[in-house]
């Protein structure tokens, strides 16, 4: 997965967008009233956890309560169809995931287009998968971990947010690329999956670094890998895939900002640069680094095409799992 230069477009994007909304804040008095950030996910999940960092943020900077709205279910999409149904007057604002570039792929049937319903407005973070273990599973790293499940064949399970999450599709890629396979078991979110992993119903997950963080910390998993290209600074001793086992393999659960489709290109700058803003301070990125999140940003258009890109990307692996949803 390549993302943008992250630091050129924080700057540009910075610059450009503080020049345009200055005008357009006297012009409209943008915002006038609370702004709701809708979420996909359940409270005190890995996503909730920036979103609400960004919102505090936000607030602070806008002088109006930027709220986060949990709305879960079905992937992501009750979440999506909702706010692509929303008045376009940048008040009601989707924080997303991954998820709208994998449930086009997933889905027979949608109830919103993610490219014509919504007009892009920031990437804001990623956060990198971790491959964790039960401390039964007698392995102690990657490759013990592929050799283990060699010779093991159909018995070991995994566990992951959801039938084809980002959770689920990193185990499946990291098994696939090696020819291995392994009985899945999607839950109903992160925090279910890893309690039956810590229990012992299960053998292992890839799931984001923050949510699995406690777990390692209080040596109730075991670390093997992290899925991002480079290691992650909350896990420094844990290696990556991509130096291990398989080299430029990548996987992260990353996030952004969408709005209705029609919002108004002014209110989009103006959340634009206030989200740049946000990324840039120094106490979002101390709060973002503790969970293992990466600050990105890019310009609308950026994320645009960064979105069609994945889209492209996970429609392949989405075919290749062979994972459907109704």
């Amino acid at each position: 997965m390549k993302l943008v230069n992250r630091r050129m477009a924080l700057a540009c994007a910075l610059v450009f967008s503080g020049m345009a909304a200055g005008p357009v804040l006297a012009q409209t008095g943008y915002p006038d009233k609370p702004i709701k950030l809708v979420l996909a996910f359940p409270p005190g999940g890995p996503t909730d956890l920036v979103a609400r960092v960004l919102a505090q943020k936000l607030s602070e900077q806008m002088g109006q309560s930027v709220v986060v709205d949990n709305k879960p279910g079905a992937n992501g999409n009750i979440a999506a169809d909702f706010v692509a149904k929303a008045p376009a007057d940048g008040y009601t604002v989707f924080y997303n995931t991954s998820a709208v570039a994998l449930s086009p792929a997933l889905y027979k049937k949608l109830n919103y287009d993610v490219r014509a319903d919504f007009a892009p407005v920031a990437l804001t973070a990623v956060i990198p998968l971790v491959l964790a273990v039960h401390p039964s599973l007698p392995v102690n790293t990657v490759q013990e971990f592929l050799d283990h499940v060699k010779a093991n064949p159909g018995k070991l399970s995994y566990g992951s947010a959801g039938n084809g999450n980002i959770t689920h599709l990193g185990a499946y890629l990291l098994l696939q690329g090696k020819g291995l396979t392994a009985t899945h078991i999607p839950y109903k979110g992160s925090a279910p999956a890893l309690t039956d992993l810590v229990g012992g119903q299960t053998q292992f997950i890839t799931d984001t670094v923050n949510s699995a963080l406690p777990f390692i910390k209080d040596k109730r998993l075991r670390a093997l890998a992290v899925t991002s290209l480079k290691r992650t600074s909350v896990l420094p001793d844990v290696p990556t895939v991509n130096e291990t086992v398989m080299a430029g393999f990548e996987v992260g659960a990353w996030q952004g900002i969408l709005v209705p489709a029609k919002t108004p290109p002014e209110i989009v700058r103006r959340l634009n640069a206030e989200i740049l803003k946000a990324l840039a301070a120094s106490d979002v990125k101390a709060k973002l680094a503790v969970q293992g999140a990466e600050p990105l940003g890019s310009t609308p258009a950026e994320y645009g095409a960064y979105i069609k890109s994945e889209i492209e990307r996970w429609d392949k692996a989405v075919k290749a799992t062979g994972a459907t949803l109704e």
